[in-house]
């Protein structure tokens, strides 16, 4: 093929995936919608869209013509740089292509219209905490996923096919090998913390705090940061998400208790991270398939480290505190700035994972990331699901929850299928190992912390992680970002010398 031929081959295969993005970005503007603004009468007619729309994306991901359009694009890049946007974006287009070929198009808006209805279920049932209601769009969902995982097949797990759509190049047995390192650590160190836990008190962040007034430092923090809210916004929600129509239109939302500080504070910062991520991408492949975040867990990663190694950190509290004091007057004067940052570091087994300390966190995501297999392959039924979990919380965590409101229905997620949690976990080892890199490059970045300079952290990530989107793989993007492959010692240095600090251990 000539150098013309291909030229004009890959930018015919551009025009009809850019197009392919402009209906994913419609479909992503109904569901922002639904989550946020839209009357809880809309849910049938916003399902029956989403069905629609859905539908037409797969039909038009899986067209003869894009078949054949990849496949001779795949002739046209095979001597380009493979380090080249052009080389990736067929690469992770054709991926992607195969995949969706192998689900029937019924199956997809399926999928797509009970999510939009097991959502507005959900939201009443844990509002009401009536586990009844929403159990059997629980098990549709366990039904639909799995046809799906049967239609896109697996070699020895079922749970495979879920997870290598999530995180790119792993496998169920990748992941649990990596919590199986971890978990014991974990225990360990909240077991070393458990006789001093009462030396932290937590109650100055449990005083009362003006929503209105919560909101405005949300916004301020977000956008010392750098979220850029001339291509973002800040909304209300039951679950809070970051969701993207583009690096230009890159929204997320939050929650408020106002007998709660960190809920929405610390909430907004952790959406924060994950907006930045998309509203780095390069302008070049934004409106490509390559132009958003290439994993849950990396994706993760850019939120938990603008939440937790900067926003949980004692050099951004030394900058920031006086700005909350003055924020609410006479509601923390009595707190000076360690002891605020201690509390807000506060370790101890808590029921609601968003709200979960660093240490316990983990634990929350694997025991989710083993019921959702539980439910999937059958060893834990729907019936008996809030049971299961109840002792599940035993087992990992110690606690058991009181109500069904916060346990099995507090997360959002299985209203809208399975497969995504382990990210959230293999999100703080990626941000510890990235965190590590940062510090190894800009060792003042604490001093610039405590001046409220953000920009060089900001920068690094740019460069390193934001600007290239799906253009690497997971595990390629951690190794030339960090330059060692994926590892959780950096996260266990991290935390027991941060906490070991905290707890004098």
């Amino acid at each position: 093929m000539s150098e013309s031929a291909g030229i004009g081959l890959l930018d015919e295969l551009k025009r009809e995936l850019s197009e392919i993005v402009d209906i994913n970005r419609a479909i992503n503007v109904l569901d922002w919608d639904q989550n946020t603004y839209m009357p809880p009468g809309g849910s049938t007619g916003r399902a029956d869209s989403l069905a629609t729309l859905q539908g037409i994306l797969h039909a038009r991901y899986t067209s003869a013509k894009l078949g054949e359009l990849l496949n001779r694009a795949q002739d046209a890049v095979a001597g380009l740089d493979p380090d080249s946007d052009d080389f990736n974006l067929v690469r992770v287009a054709k991926r992607y292509y195969d995949r969706q070929v192998r689900i029937p198009e019924d199956l997809v808006s399926e999928i797509a219209r009970t999510g939009a209805l097991a959502y507005a279920v959900w939201v009443a049932a844990r509002r009401n905490n009536d586990y009844a209601s929403f159990a059997p769009w629980l098990q549709k969902n366990i039904d639909l996923a799995r046809r799906l995982t049967d239609h896109i097949g697996y070699s020895e797990h079922r749970f495979d096919a879920l997870v290598e759509e999530a995180e790119p190049g792993m496998t169920t047995a990748s992941v649990r090998a990596i919590f199986s390192e971890l978990r014991p650590q974990l225990v360990n160190l909240v077991q070393a913390i458990a006789p001093q836990v009462d030396t932290v008190d937590d109650s100055p962040l449990r005083r009362t705090f003006d929503e209105a007034t919560q909101e405005r430092l949300g916004r301020e923090v977000s956008a010392r940061f750098g979220y850029d809210y001339t291509r973002g916004r800040l909304d209300r929600t039951t679950h809070p998400f970051e969701i993207t129509f583009g690096r230009d239109d890159v929204r997320i939302t939050t929650r408020y208790d106002k007998n709660f500080l960190p809920m929405a504070l610390m909430g907004t910062m952790h959406e924060s991270g994950h907006g930045l991520y998309e509203q780095g991408i390069a302008p070049a492949i934004t409106h490509t398939p390559l132009g958003h975040g290439v994993s849950h867990g990396v994706h993760e990663s850019q939120s938990r480290l603008w939440e937790n190694y900067v926003g949980r950190s004692l050099p951004f509290w030394q900058y920031f505190y006086p700005v909350v004091q003055d924020a609410f007057p006479g509601v923390l004067g009595d707190v000076d700035v360690r002891s605020f940052y201690r509390a807000l570091n506060k370790v101890h087994p808590s029921l609601i994972r968003v709200e979960a300390d660093e240490v316990t966190y983990g634990l929350h995501i694997m025991l989710r990331f083993e019921f959702e297999i539980g439910l999937l392959d059958g060893t834990i039924s729907v019936k008996d699901a809030p049971e299961a979990w109840n002792a599940a919380m035993g087992d990992y965590l110690g606690i058991t929850p009181s109500t069904d409101a916060l346990g099995i229905l507090q997360d959002v997620h299985w209203s809208g299928g399975f497969g995504g949690f382990q990210g959230y976990a293999l999100g703080n080892i990626i941000a510890a190992q990235v965190w590590e890199s940062v510090l190894k490059a800009h060792p003042d970045l604490p001093d610039q912390l405590r001046q409220g300079q953000f920009s060089t952290l900001l920068d690094w990530l740019h460069t390193n992680i934001y600007h290239h989107g799906r253009k690497f793989d997971p595990a390629d993007l951690i190794q030339r970002a960090t330059g060692a492959p994926l590892s959780s010692e950096p996260y266990m240095r991290y935390l027991r010398n941060k906490f070991g600090g905290i707890y004098t251990l």
